[in-house]
């Protein structure tokens, strides 16, 4: 059965053929299950699918197409990640004890998306407990990279990405604390965005069994994944603003507009190095092309300042804090392990897995230094950022590889341009933008000599998030983005 001329088609071009009467919610949404019930088994993207409840969704956005309503999602068929709560789907984060558990509310995401039209067809699969750059679990099984089957589509919003890759709707939701949308983006060649800590509000992203209450977890965000720039500000727009329960009792959300509106105005600081990981020659290469393209349309484009932070130090302070936060929640003697391991290093190693082991061991002390350490990690960026718009560099060293499940991550080795270096370490260029709460877009910028997809990240201002999309949003129109797998010439 051939593809039908909607199947990778924007959120965007998908309103205007709804406002135009030219198709329906129903054809989408149809349109879309048959696309999963078709490739799914190759691909395992959608580990709980949701389709008579999206039919249901479908002709009631008809109905309201057909009054004239106007919503910003209304009709489009979309997909979400397995952590995010849905009232009658199984919410597990992987964790096989939790496969039966089903929330008795919507996360407040996943509200904003019903409220604004979206019809949502299934969730897409998770690494457990959202800890991995591969995607499988002994619930759903293993997620395959659309471009090659043998390879991760990345992780933990891996399902996301391959499902958009795969043509299963224009538009997914993840989240992100190391790299979760803009790794699985990069390695399925689509598009994501991170936006600044704290700008859409995350009750409802909750482990099974924990309270659904607002919280903010250090470092992580919640936002919008597509085939498209432009479709990043359709959902981010949706998900964005306060939680009504806290902050949105006295606050509202403006976010000033992008800086420029042209290529040309635009001041773009190109970084393609990292002393503790460099990315491949490959990697390497896509980004001076790119960097040419952005000068050959007239954009200012610069090498170096001397305002970038440290990476060496950025990346360290990086480990530290993201395992302080994460290994809180590890088992009792798991923890106890890793606080040992850490009592055994030695004071001048300072490597990024002894970091690692520093964070998971720190005391409150330590951590209350690191924090102040953050604070002046944003303030030299806030620096940066009167001379330049926007920061180009690596999301990861390599392009997507073999599936890896071994138990222990620090023991797994990535290979790049020839030499091992330790799996954990590639956080190093996603943290560039977590640490400090940046926002930062995922493009892609096109296909290494293997085949499968490479792009970069736009790090923006703090709280401009409108920036680094619309610089975006420039280059997709420009150079061109988004290339379905060939396994779907069908």
């Amino acid at each position: 059965m051939a593809k039908s001329q909607w199947s990778f088609k924007t959120a965007t071009e998908l309103s205007a053929a709804l406002a135009a009467r030219q198709v329906s919610a129903v054809e989408l949404t149809e349109d879309a299950i048959a696309r999963i019930e078709r490739h799914d088994g190759r691909i395992n993207a959608i580990c709980v699918r949701d389709f008579e409840r999206a039919l249901q969704a479908a002709r009631a956005a008809d109905a309201s197409l057909a009054r004239g309503e106007k919503k910003p999602l209304l009709g489009i068929p979309l997909t979400v990640k397995e952590s995010f709560n849905v009232v009658g789907l199984p919410t597990t984060w992987g964790f096989v004890p939790q496969k039966d558990f089903r929330p008795a509310q919507d996360a407040l995401a996943i509200t904003r998306i019903k409220d604004a039209g979206g019809v949502i067809i299934g969730k897409t699969n998770v690494p457990v407990g959202l800890g991995d750059w591969q995607s499988y679990n002994d619930i759903y099984g293993t997620t395959n990279n659309p471009y090659d089957l043998g390879r991760t589509p990345g992780g933990s919003s891996g399902g996301s990405s391959a499902a958009l890759a795969a043509g299963y709707g224009p538009l997914s939701i993840g989240s992100d604390i190391g790299g979760s949308l803009r790794v699985p983006a990069f390695h399925c060649g689509v598009y994501a965005h991170k936006p600044t800590f704290g700008l859409v509000a995350t009750r409802g992203h909750t482990p099974p069994q924990v309270p659904p209450i607002p919280l903010d977890r250090d470092m992580s965000v919640l936002g919008p994944m597509a085939r498209s720039a432009a479709d990043l500000s359709l959902l981010l727009d949706v998900m964005a603003g306060p939680d009504p329960l806290e902050a949105g009792v006295g606050y509202k959300l403006a976010l000033p507009p992008p800086r420029h509106g042209r290529l040309a105005d635009f001041r773009v600081l190109v970084i393609d190095g990292h002393p503790m990981l460099p990315p491949n020659k490959e990697i390497r290469e896509s980004i001076e092309k790119l960097a040419g393209h952005l000068a050959k349309a007239g954009a200012s484009i610069a090498r170096q300042s001397p305002l970038l932070p440290d990476f060496v130090e950025s990346s360290r302070l990086y480990m530290r804090m993201l395992m302080a936060f994460l290994a809180s929640f590890w088992p009792a003697e798991q923890y106890e392990g890793a606080k040992a391991a850490a009592a055994r290093l030695k004071p001048d190693d300072a490597s990024l897995p002894a970091e690692r082991l520093r964070g998971i061991a720190a005391s409150h002390r330590a951590w209350v230094l690191d924090e102040g350490a953050r604070g002046r990690l944003r303030a030299r960026w806030r620096e940066l950022f009167k001379d330049f718009d926007a920061v180009i560099c690596p999301i990861m060293p390599t392009q997507a590889y073999p599936h890896d499940h071994s138990p222990e991550q620090e023991e797994r080795r990535v290979n790049i341009d020839g030499k091992d270096y330790v799996y954990p370490d590639q956080l190093s260029w996603p943290g560039i933008a977590t640490l400090p709460g940046l926002p930062a877009t995922a493009i892609p910028t096109g296909f290494a000599s293997d085949g499968l997809p490479i792009g970069v990240q736009i790090l923006g201002p703090w709280l401009e998030d409108r920036t680094p999309i619309k610089l975006a949003e420039l280059i997709e129109r420009e150079f061109g983005g988004f290339v379905p797998p060939p396994m779907f010439n069908d």
